[in-house]
């Protein structure tokens, strides 16, 4: 009896193994029918933007101090911005992005002089394909977007890179501490900011013996290395019982080598922010009211919060770019609950502002914000995408893409809006259709599938 229930099981584990591919290859195939679907209205909204270039195209703009600025991470909508900001004020720019996104649409751009690929940051070679692109085009200033994944190797090639140009972005070690949600929290706690009660986890026991009883708030589990699929769970312990609390606990992966932080839960209003930082000083800044899969931005003025950071980096004498997520709770304090040492995509906001450039290039500058002209920044295929699938949603997001601008789409530099839907996602499918590999969703504003143990 208990063999042939072992056998069933078994049986069910492998049914399950060779359903589950079929199901991903068979979401990969109706994805790509439904991008072809959308093909045709993409040309056509190219072919009006280039004919309307054509009667309005404005000249070039040319910067006294024209400098080589070199932009990583080119499958992000970020660096599409900040490629434009940068062109936008005269300056010749080169982005660079790993063979994997070899096709992303952003190299299409107006604003890219040259595209590169370039080895996976954390190969060997990394850092000496990045020396030779800076020496051999004259790079004058790096400017790291970068993913979760890539923040810490792109901080390390600021040692070699600091002879030939400047390196926007702190240490590798300063990053290192940021990026460890416990470590960053001690940091914040230590110069006297707000933080919740975080605890370094390293063995399912730890939370399954915490007195939860004694604790005045509940707690979630975060993930210390990046998970892009994990992230997203914010589930509240402790569980109903001692042994849901436990058998919860035993599905994360959590070790030594895989460490989780265990975050006092404050409830309240989430938000998002940006700050381009030189010698601790903020040259430029934004804040957004958030979520745990943000894809729209509108800025906030929110003076508490712009307290929080100004005293943080201005403490540590930062400079590079850095983004936090705040939480205020309804008695009016905001906490800080992670920082991540790189750029952000409300950064998507500037993109009518002049003064991007001179922010991120030169000390000195006074804090820019996003300008009051500035719609809220959004991803069309995203909004069209819940209105398929969340129809019940259909007002909000009409709302939105009325109010708002496409962070991708611009009618003098059409092109990326249509190669980046219509060859680097697709192209990124029939990978994945090849390999069969799972994927969550597709993120448009990075321009990449989210996969368990992704980038």
């Amino acid at each position: 009896m208990w063999d042939n229930g072992c056998v069933l099981h078994r049986a069910d584990h492998a049914d399950a193994a060779v359903r589950q591919p079929a199901r991903n290859a068979l979401k990969t195939v109706a994805t790509l029918m439904l991008l072809l679907v959308a093909l045709p209205v993409n040309l056509a909204l190219t072919a009006v933007a280039f004919l309307r270039g054509l009667v309005f195209r404005s000249p070039r703009q040319t910067s006294p101090d024209r400098k080589t600025v070199l932009i990583s991470g080119g499958k992000m909508t970020k660096s599409l911005q900040l490629a434009r900001s940068f062109h936008g004020a005269g300056h010749r720019v080169i982005l660079i992005e790993s063979r994997k996104y070899r096709l992303t649409g952003h190299r299409f751009s107006r604003a890219v002089d040259r595209f590169f690929t370039v080895p996976s940051p954390q190969a060997s070679d990394y850092i000496d394909a990045l020396v030779q692109i800076v020496r051999r085009e004259g790079v004058d200033v790096y400017v790291p977007v970068c993913s979760p994944v890539a923040s810490y190797y792109d901080a390390r090639s600021k040692l070699a890179l600091s002879p030939f140009c400047q390196v926007l972005s702190c240490d590798a070690e300063l990053v290192q501490q940021l990026d460890d949600k416990n470590e960053f929290a001690a940091l914040a706690s230590s110069l006297g900011l707000s933080v919740p009660d975080s605890r370094r986890i390293t063995t399912p026991e730890q939370v399954a013996n915490f007195d939860f009883e004694a604790a005045d708030r509940p707690y979630v589990l975060k993930s210390v290395p990046y998970d892009p699929v994990q992230r997203l769970d914010l589930t509240e312990l402790p569980r109903s019982t001692p042994q849901a609390t436990a058998d919860f606990v035993g599905t994360k992966s959590i070790s030594e080598a895989t460490p989780w932080i265990m975050q006092a839960f404050i409830p309240g209003v989430e938000y998002c922010t940006h700050s381009t930082v030189r010698n601790g000083n903020i040259q430029l800044h934004c804040c957004c009211r958030s979520s745990a899969f943000q894809l729209n931005y509108e800025m906030v003025d929110h003076p508490e919060i712009e307290a929080w950071v100004t005293a943080f980096v201005g403490a540590l004498e930062l400079t590079g770019q850095v983004s936090f997520d705040f939480i205020q709770a309804p008695d009016g304090i905001v906490y800080a609950i992670e920082c991540n040492p790189r750029t952000h995509s409300a950064i998507t906001m500037f993109y009518n502002h002049p003064g991007v450039a001179d922010a991120y290039l030169n000390d000195g500058v006074a804090t820019i914000r996003p300008l009051d002209s500035s719609r809220p920044t959004y991803w069309m295929y995203h909004e069209l995408w819940g209105l398929l699938t969340q129809p019940r949603t259909m007002a909000s997001r009409l709302t939105t893409i009325a109010r708002g601008k496409d962070a991708i789409f611009d009618w003098s530099d059409p092109l990326p809006f249509l190669m980046q839907h219509h060859l680097q996602i697709p192209w990124l499918l029939i990978q994945n259709l090849r390999g069969v590999n799972e994927w969550a969703r597709i993120d448009f504003n990075i321009g990449k599938l989210v996969e368990p143990g992704g980038d």
